[in-house]
């Protein structure tokens, strides 16, 4: 049996920028920070995959300072909230296509 791949999105297929997505999309929006100690993550690993997924534009970045601290904040777009859930629609057809 083939398995048809076409809704799987390759920019979900790191297990960090799904755990991101999977973050942003249960969440309204999350900072910089909080995000790297959830995920467990050094700041460089976490930039990177923040940033492919900003040039899908998935996410959107808010810039903002708290007090004199910058503070950066992550949310998930509507185009990357629709590219996520058609990824999960694919994943769980694969499952239901395993099932027999």
């Amino acid at each position: 049996m083939k398995i048809a791949l076409t809704n799987f999105d390759k920019a979900f297929e790191n297990r960090i920028r799904l755990q991101i997505m999977s973050v942003l999309v249960a969440n309204e929006s999350y900072d910089f920070n909080s995000l790297k100690e959830l995920l467990a993550v050094t700041d460089g690993n976490l930039a990177s995959h923040l940033k492919a997924l900003e040039k899908e534009e998935y996410i959107s970045v808010i810039k903002s300072f708290l007090g004199r601290k910058p503070n950066t904040r992550y949310q998930a777009s509507a185009k990357g909230i629709a590219a996520f859930k058609k990824h999960l629609e694919a994943l769980e057809n694969l499952i239901k296509q395993q099932k027999g």
